[in-house]
This record gives structure tokens, C-alpha cells and sequence, in this order.
């Protein structure tokens, strides 16, 4: 009887993948909205019945993507199903909601990290490449086009660079999404689940985010190589091109974190740190002060100063 259970409902949450890939892949722009349903599936499936039958569900996953849109669609099964089956083991074993993020995180950034590799071996470039070349030869036909008119070469120019030096971020690029995907799925999934009865853990508040003090010196490190410099093309400066944004990115989370406490602390209203985080993201300039806050409380424990001096 149990089995039976599992099955029917392992072939009616298969059934809710294919609908959900069928209107990310071929319905525009709802499709944008879909994508991050996709893993909702396996972990709901893998929460209820465990890890094995997950697997078994993603088994099934890749056989209709196969057949929904070729092999085109598979590697979308095999990155959205196997995070679904990593959030919903961790969800199962109740952990933390951070540990929950971090794991999603981890598997997503891991399996595009692996697509991209297996699309080099298939095609034998870097698909980042092929793709600022395409855009090149788009640019170079805009400048033929302006240069009639004695205009667009400066610009042009400046892209050029731009583009050049993009096809050196793909890591990061990857990192950052993996982020973003572990972000949405860890907010929808919290919020199905619960919907539909399941005690899972959220995540902390913003305020209380803080990442280990190991970070500091990770950031440090490569601000130094940063300034050192690096010659363009070595494994020196593919590092320190990748690690520096994603570094400065995760000192600036650390900074909105604090004045997220600090205003919580002094009870205004949520609107003004959002305010905040919205004006320093308009003007860069302002990065700089929030990473310093940052630093400092991953250095000095700023937030555990501040409570001290309320008391």
C-alpha cells in the first residue's frame, strides 16, 4: 500500500515537472517565472518518501525532458532535479534554513559548473567565447554602420574591452547564479511547504546573517594581489579577476547586514535600511563605506559592540 502511495504520487509530481518545463521552455517570459518552480517537485517528493525514491523521480525527469524538448531540455532536468533532491534531504534532516541556502547553492553552482565543462568537451570551445565573438562581429557591423557618419568608435571600443574581458568572469558568472537560484528556491519552497503542512526551518533574519571571519582574510589576500597586478590571461589574474567581485559582493552583504541590526536595534521602520541598501547599490561610491562596515564587523564583531553598548 505504502508503495503504491509513493508511486502515484511520484507520477503525479513527474507530471507537474513536465508541465512546468513545458511553459519554461517553450511559453516566453512565464517561462521566466516557471524556471524556479522546477526543483519544487523533488523536494517535496524526496521530503515525504526520502532520497531514493527522489532519485528515482529524477530518473523519470530526465526521460521527459528528453522527450519534451530533446537533448536541449536534460541538462535542465539534471540541474533543477538534483537540487531539488539535495533541498529536500536537507529538509528532511531539519537542518538550518542557512544550511539549507548554502547546500542549494552548492549543488546549483556544482551542476552548471559541470554543463558548462561537458559543453566545452561537446563543442570543443568555451561556449563564453563563441558568444562574445557572435557579439563582436555584431558590434564591428554597428561601427561600420556609425562610421559612416564619423560617429560610434570610442563606444564600440569600450565594448570591445568590455566583452574581452567578460569571457574571464564565466566562473563568477556561474557563482552568482547558483546564488541567486539557491536564494528563490529556499523563499518559494519555505513558503509551499508550509503552505501544505511541513514544519521546515526559514532563514534567519537579515540582520543576523553573518559569514565566517575567514571571508576577511579571503578578501584581504586578493585585494592585495589586486593591487599587486596580475598579467592579463595568467591563472594569477583569472583568480583575482573571479574571487575579487564575488569577495566584495559577500564584505557588502556582511555591511547591509549590520545597518539592517543597527536600525533594528534603534526600532525604525525596515523602510529606511531598504532605502539605504537601494541608494548604495544606485551609487557605487557608497559600496565603499558599506564594505568597510563590513569588514569591521567581520574583524571586530561591530554587531556585538553596538548590542553591548544599548545595554
Amino acid at each position: 500500500m505504502k508503495n503504491t502511495k509513493t508511486l502515484t504520487e511520484g507520477a503525479l509530481l513527474a507530471s507537474v515537472f513536465a508541465i512546468l518545463l513545458l511553459i519554461t521552455t517553450y511559453v516566453p517570459f512565464i517561462g521566466i517565472i516557471t524556471v524556479f518552480a522546477l526543483p519544487l517537485p523533488f523536494i517535496l517528493f524526496t521530503l515525504r518518501r526520502g532520497l531514493k525514491p527522489g532519485f528515482m523521480l529524477w530518473t523519470v525527469a530526465l526521460l521527459l525532458a528528453f522527450l519534451i524538448g530533446g537533448i536541449a531540455t536534460v541538462p535542465t532536468a539534471f540541474i533543477f532535479g538534483s537540487a531539488g533532491l539535495v533541498i529536500g534531504e536537507l529538509y528532511r534532516r531539519s537542518l538550518s534554513g542557512f544550511s539549507v541556502l548554502i547546500g542549494a547553492g552548492l549543488v546549483y553552482t556544482l551542476n552548471m559548473l559541470l554543463v558548462f565543462l561537458i559543453m566545452v568537451l561537446v563543442i570543443g570551445e568555451n561556449p563564453m567565447q563563441l558568444a562574445a565573438d557572435l557579439t563582436k562581429e555584431q558590434l564591428e557591423f554597428a561601427d561600420s554602420t556609425l562610421g559612416s557618419f564619423g560617429q560610434g568608435d570610442e563606444q564600440i571600443t569600450a565594448m570591445m574591452e568590455m566583452i574581452d574581458n567578460l569571457i574571464y568572469l564565466a566562473p563568477v558568472m556561474i557563482v552568482v547564479v547558483g546564488i541567486i537560484l539557491a536564494v528563490m528556491t529556499k523563499l518559494i519552497s519555505y513558503l509551499v511547504l508550509r503552505r501544505l503542512g511541513h514544519e521546515v526551518n526559514a532563514l534567519p533574519a537579515f540582520r543576523n546573517w553573518q559569514f565566517p571571519k575567514s571571508f576577511l582574510w579571503y578578501y584581504l589576500i586578493i585585494l592585495i594581489l589586486a593591487m599587486l597586478g596580475a598579467e592579463e590571461g595568467t591563472t594569477m589574474f583569472l583568480i583575482i579577476w573571479n574571487l575579487l567581485p564575488l569577495l566584495e559582493v559577500i564584505i557588502a552583504v556582511q555591511g547591509f547586514a549590520v545597518i539592517f541590526y543597527f536600525f533594528h536595534l534603534k526600532k525604525v521602520a525596515k523602510a529606511v535600511p531598504i532605502l539605504i541598501v537601494a541608494i548604495a547599490i544606485m551609487i557605487p561610491p557608497l559600496l565603499y563605506i558599506v564594505r568597510i562596515i563590513g569588514i569591521i564587523d567581520l574583524g571586530f564583531d561591530l554587531r556585538k559592540r553596538i548590542t553591548s553598548q544599548k545595554k
